[in-house]
């Protein structure tokens, strides 16, 4: 069952299931700055994690969403549209889009653009460096939560580093400030997805959506999640030059 200190404790009535899965909300491809193809990125799910539902959100692009939302029907898991926004205040992620969402905007602006497609709106690794509420922003989100109309807060990202970030998340959502815990695995690299995940009751991403509609997901990491992490530092180097790359291939689009 859930974390009491990870989900609402308000009443809900009854979905169509009691069966929990898990879900990868946050993960890039080499369609922003990932080094793993869609095709590399799907059949890894498939064969070697327990994923039931992911998200592609590549940085200022849904042309990997897409790609991957395309080929769907070949596995047995299911596929989110999704893009992380880098709006003014740092980023956004938008799930279950149909378009895509231009970088540059303010956080409301952004917020707004991903409620107008009826998607579902994420406060990725809020305290760290590229956070809507920053390294130090405890302040801020106290002061500005109520004025933001995102769905639901990442309060665990297995990027090494974010260690601190996630513990501020955690406590501030233990609150209960009305949206969603969300964790995700941030993964630029095959070998990370799934290494931070949602938990949500059902299988399908409309279960998923459901449960995030009722607060009542929340996150976990894998085992073994620390020698995960240890692998993914250890290749930081290479995964920087590939991204460098993948840019100045966006760039010249």
């Amino acid at each position: 069952m859930p974390n009491e200190g990870f989900r609402s404790t308000e009443k809900v009535g009854r979905v169509s299931t009691d069966i929990w899965s898990k879900a990868d909300l946050h993960i890039h491809s080499n369609h922003s700055d990932g080094v793993a193809r869609i095709p590399e990125i799907m059949d890894h799910v498939q064969n070697k994690t327990d994923l039931k539902v992911i998200a592609i959100t590549d940085h200022n692009t849904i042309e990997g969403a897409l790609f991957a939302k395309s080929l769907e029907e070949m596995y047995d898991f299911e596929v989110i549209v999704g893009e992380e926004i880098t709006s003014r205040s740092g980023h956004i992620i938008g799930l279950f889009l149909k378009h895509h969402i231009p970088a540059g905007m303010s956080a409301v602006e952004t917020l707004a653009a991903i409620n107008d497609q009826g998607g579902v709106a994420v406060i990725p690794h809020p305290f760290s460096n590229r956070g809507v509420f920053g390294p130090f922003g405890r302040t801020a989100f106290v002061e500005t939560v109520n004025d933001l109309a995102f769905h639901a807060l990442e309060v665990y990202n297995s990027v090494p580093g974010l260690g601190w970030a996630n513990r501020v998340a955690a406590k501030m959502f233990a609150g209960g400030q009305g949206f969603a815990a969300t964790g995700g695995s941030d993964a630029h690299a095959l070998h990370v997805i799934g290494s931070g995940y949602t938990v949500f009751r059902g299988h399908t991403a409309e279960d998923l959506r459901t449960s995030i509609d009722r607060l009542e997901t929340h996150a976990e990491a894998n085992k073994g999640g620390l020698s995960v992490v240890l692998k993914y530092a250890w290749r930081i180097p290479q995964i920087r030059r590939q991204q460098a790359l993948n840019w100045e291939r966006c760039r010249e689009r």
